[in-house]
């Protein structure tokens, strides 16, 4: 069976950091990229950042480059998000999730994952 545990979230003061962790079980982790989304109140939910399989090439979206760092530990089935200086406005629930096709470079669209986390709360205080 798929799964995909996030945690590390918390509350912290804007201008904080806080380093979200997604561990995976149940299938050839190394193989799949795996994106970081997240869903704020009353909105629908947006790409974060994504982590290809092989050569870990990495994207980010605009709203979080260069305040945000994505890696993973393929020893540890782990994916990392690292957030740095967040807002107000990072606030949200946020999600890994698994690639369904393997070894490609990872998009941004949550149409491109089949598998998902149950998420973990981030709020920014300002």
């Amino acid at each position: 069976e798929v799964q995909l545990v996030e945690s590390g979230g918390g509350l912290v003061q804007a201008g904080g950091s806080l380093r979200l962790s997604c561990a995976a079980s149940g299938f050839t982790f190394d193989g799949y990229a795996i994106g970081w989304f997240r869903q704020a109140p009353g909105k629908e939910r947006e790409g974060v950042s994504c982590i290809s399989s092989s050569n870990g090439r990495t994207y980010y979206a605009d709203s979080v480059k260069g305040r945000f760092t994505i890696s993973r530990d393929n020893a540890k089935n782990t994916v990392y998000l690292q957030m740095n200086s967040l807002k107000p406005e990072d606030t949200a629930v946020y999600y890994c999730a698994a690639d369904h096709i393997e070894f490609r470079l990872c998009v941004l669209s949550e149409y491109e994952y089949d598998y998902w986390g149950q998420g973990t709360q981030v709020t920014v205080s300002s």
